[in-house]
């Protein structure tokens, strides 16, 4: 299998939210291709859809470093605007 057919692997679990194996299935993948960028960036789309935004946007920050033309930087961008977006006040104690 190439590393293209895993991705879409991946891609396809996510849509199907199936978010454990699509994880299991990226972290395999980074075990062997800690180098790409595509991966990190679909591992940040995991943790987003799980709404983990540290994590996502921890993932999107190793994605970015790889490649800065990477869609993650969009994507962490958008990360850190929902969690400034939050009103901690209403939240109680």
């Amino acid at each position: 299998m190439t590393v293209e057919e895993i991705l879409d692997g991946i891609r396809s679990l996510t849509e199907k939210e199936e978010y454990d194996k699509a994880l299991q299935e990226v972290n395999k993948l980074l075990e062997t291709s800690p180098y790409n960028d595509t991966a990190w960036y679909l591992k940040g789309n995991i943790y987003k859809k799980q709404e983990m935004w540290q994590d996502a946007i921890n993932s999107y920050t190793q994605a970015i470093a790889i490649n800065p033309k990477n869609p993650a930087t969009t994507m962490r961008r958008i990360c850190i605007d929902i969690l400034n977006f939050y009103d901690k006040t209403l939240y109680n104690p």
